[in-house]
């Protein structure tokens, strides 16, 4: 086969593209002299494309208005600007297929959007049209006896004059109001929240315990800061309004021998009555057709999106939560949490949960007969740490060797009412293989805890974040491939170096150790610690109460440099 030579010039400056497009031709036509038919063919066709680009594109673009003296080097600049210009095609065909994905989701594969079949018997026992179904405790199918409490900040009054008292009245009349007692506590909140709190008392129709009043703060435990400063933990603060609303519990008078079967504590959410209802009556229930459960949480939303209370939320091996959009958990462990949250289901196993509505097992709550438990009461009152004691629990703060390791009230409280964990377990070998030579062992499942999020039901904090729940959950579950994504790129959950510790074992921090005398310098040590059960609550930090005029304030107090995290 002969070699054609293509004519060359002296340099790229003075070979035009137009002298560039001839010889092409030329060498175009040499080749496909000496190639197949079908080849040809191939040659041809592309040649076309070439000579008439308006074959190529439906609507014609000047792509070659370029300097007439431009050189065949210009040509991948062309190609460039070609494809620079289409970049808005691009992004409608990408937005387009967004929108459709969207469209079909929302409309066939919606999420959580159609119950089992006992919470739609539910719903419509109470919203039937027929006039006996109007009747007090509708709602409350087998007569339990409800304990509903709730520590409120309301300076405005909002709570108790708008949406969140219409909907607690509302509920009580569906649970029946001689089924229902109600326990208030306020503190601090000005005339305004004194004033609207009153007004609310008066219109409660079952029995009551509504309290509004100030709280000393010198009467809390407190800890020395770095700088030699006594200061009231936050937590040990939430615990302590949240534990005054359960002071009813405590009072034998007011009890009168009274047992309750659920308790549930409300934050100051926008919440749909029958939500509650399906909270307390239809999580996990059992085959009586009974809720059966220690705890069980809503999922409570900031925005339309944003899923909020990642701070006491665990999942079933006690990991933190990735970020805070559907599916929530991240694929750490197991993923059983995350895998059940995909599957639709209604009782997530977690380690702890709390999502501004929780319905517990009442009977964590309530005194047994004896003194020791009352003793032990009294002393979780005050917000101190009493874990690992008998009923009644209570809410409570952290008391560690390590000043800057702190834990929610509302995970130690799980903490407190599931079982402590323990040693990591193996199956035995079945009689078919104990012959073989290799013998393997599988780790045993994990064990349920008793405590469940419920997604179904779902909350808010405020009435319009609340009305688009409804819709948002419908297209979540597109949002699962990028969820697990931006976990991997930003490191969730993060690491918590005492999730898998176990109670009674040995520890060794470096903590940071306050001097003894005010004004002095603190100093870092190494300190042993017994394993406690509920290490996977905690993480890296310490806020403490700032008094200021209209409320408590928080300040995040600096770690000392030098402090392990």
């Amino acid at each position: 086969m002969s070699t054609t030579l293509l004519p060359t010039h002296n340099g790229p400056d003075e070979r035009l593209s137009i002298d560039s497009q001839e010889l092409h031709e030329l060498y175009e036509t040499k080749l496909q002299s000496e190639q197949s038919f079908p080849a040809r063919v191939s040659h041809g066709v592309s040649s076309l494309f070439q000579r008439f680009p308006s074959l190529r594109y439906p609507r014609r673009h000047d792509y070659t208005a370029l300097d007439s003296t431009s050189t065949s080097t210009s040509i991948p600049t062309r190609r460039y600007y070609r494809h620079l210009r289409r970049i808005p095609y691009y992004l409608s065909v990408f937005i387009s297929i967004l929108i459709a994905l969207a469209a079909i989701t929302f409309t066939f594969f919606p999420s959580y959007t159609y119950p089992p079949e006992h919470y739609i018997s539910l719903r419509n026992r109470v919203l039937n049209t027929d006039p006996n179904s109007k009747l007090s405790g509708r709602g409350n199918v087998h007569n339990e006896k409800i304990f509903i409490a709730a520590s409120l900040y309301d300076p405005t009054g909002e709570l108790a004059r708008g949406h969140w008292s219409s909907s607690v009245l509302e509920l009580i009349t569906l649970l029946g109001e001689e089924n229902v007692f109600l326990s208030i506590y306020e503190n601090d909140s000005g005339e305004e929240g004194e004033a609207s709190l009153a007004d609310l008392d008066a219109r409660i129709p079952c029995n009551k315990s509504i309290v509004y009043e100030h709280l000393d703060l010198d009467s809390l435990p407190t800890i020395t800061t770095p700088d030699g400063a006594e200061r009231v933990k936050r937590i040990t603060y939430l615990a302590e309004t949240r534990n005054r609303a359960l002071e009813p519990l405590d009072d034998p008078e007011i009890m009168s021998g009274t047992r309750f079967d659920k308790l549930l504590y409300l934050n100051d959410i926008a919440f749909d009555p029958l939500d509650a209802l399906q909270l307390l009556f239809s999580t996990n229930v059992n085959a009586k057709g009974k809720a059966q459960y220690r705890a069980a949480c809503a999922v409570d939303f900031i925005n339309p999106f944003k899923f909020y209370d990642t701070y006491a939320t665990r999942d079933l091996e006690g990991y933190s939560m990735g970020v805070p959009f559907f599916p929530w958990f991240s694929d750490s462990g197991d993923a059983r949490s995350r895998e059940d949250v995909l599957a639709g289901k209604d009782a997530v196993p977690v380690k702890s949960c709390w999502g501004g509505m929780v319905a517990f097992d009442a009977k964590f709550f309530q005194h047994q007969g004896n003194t020791t438990d009352i003793e032990t009461s009294e002393v979780r009152g005050k917000g101190m740490d009493t874990a690992g004691q008998s009923p009644p629990a209570r809410f409570r703060a952290l008391n560690d060797t390590d000043l800057f390791w702190d834990a929610s009230e509302c995970c130690l409280i799980h903490a407190d009412i599931q079982p402590p964990p323990t040693h990591p377990e193996t199956s035995s070998p079945s009689s078919s293989s104990s012959s073989s030579p290799e013998t393997k062992f599988t780790p045993a499942p994990i064990p349920e805890t008793g405590i469940y999020m419920n997604p179904f039901v779902r909350v808010a904090y405020d009435p319009y974040t609340l009305s688009w729940l409804a819709t948002t959950r419908r297209f979540e579950k597109l949002y699962s491939l990028i969820h697990n994504i931006v976990n991997h790129l930003v490191g969730m959950p993060w690491f918590n170096a005492r999730r898998e510790e176990l109670p009674g074992e040995t520890y060794y921090d470096t903590v940071f150790v306050p001097a003894k005398e005010e004004g002095g310098v603190g100093s870092f040590e190494s300190r042993e610690r017994v394993g406690r059960h509920d290490g996977f609550c905690g993480r890296s930090g310490l806020q403490v109460v700032v008094p200021r005029e209209g409320g408590k304030g928080w300040w995040t107090v600096p770690r000392p440099v030098g402090v392990v995290q």
